[in-house]
């Protein structure tokens, strides 16, 4: 058990720093979540929507799994309820019709405009904790850590 402690209890800085991270992080995405489900909405779901609308309103299905972080055989399973939702439908791409998109259809843009800014609300709530210069210097470490790949 000694030996074991040295990877829960004595944390490295580094380790210590990653864990607040992860725990902040979670904290956070509860904050947002609580938000989605008082308005009876899935946060997964929405930032699907999202991604799709920052794409301009279309995406192949695999470019949208890669940025949300799942595997394209998941994406198809996580689109169907937004698609039997009226939010989302699905086309043939017009560069290759062998390929389909994933559209954000008028539903789906009147949902995130009306749910978007209550959610932005209650998140900002909790960033100003956090003056404008640490806000610049969070994002700013939080980009030197993103780009250091392995």
């Amino acid at each position: 058990m000694e030996e074991l402690r040295r990877y829960v209890i004595r944390q490295p800085l580094e380790i210590e720093a990653f864990f607040g991270i992860v725990d902040t992080t979670a904290e956070l995405v509860g904050v947002s979540e609580k938000y989605w489900s008082s308005l009876g909405l899935n946060g997964a779901r929405i930032r699907i929507l999202v991604e799709i609308a920052k794409a301009g309103g279309s995406i192949l299905p695999s470019v949208l799994a890669a940025r949300i972080g799942v595997t394209k055989a998941n994406i198809s399973v996580l689109l169907v309820p937004l698609e039997q939702q009226g939010f989302t439908r699905s086309a043939a791409d017009p560069l290759d019709g062998r390929k389909r998109r994933v559209l954000l259809t008028e539903s789906g843009e009147k949902l995130l405009l009306d749910a978007l800014p209550g959610n932005r609300a209650v998140v900002s709530a909790r960033m100003n904790a956090l003056d404008e210069d640490e806000l610049k210097l969070l994002l700013s470490l939080l980009r030197k850590l993103q780009r250091k790949k392995e």
